[in-house]
């Protein structure tokens, strides 16, 4: 899934977005993009399960 991050603007911003993800699915395979703005994620999580996680961690996140 891809999702859209606003507020991902820097590589510090991409590592809280990975370790929120992983917060939820460990073994995730997570392709962040601070210039684009997205985040590529393999995942067995749910889509609203990772989106709540990245919204508590201040980086809410809509559906590309």
């Amino acid at each position: 899934m891809e999702l859209r991050i606003e507020n991902m603007t820097c590589g510090g911003c991409a590592k809280s977005v990975t370790k929120a993800i992983q917060s939820v699915d460990p073994d995730a395979r997570i392709e962040t993009n601070p210039n684009a703005r997205t985040v590529k994620i393999e995942t067995a999580a749910s889509q609203p399960m990772l989106q709540q996680a990245l919204e508590q961690a201040g980086y809410p996140a809509v559906a590309n």
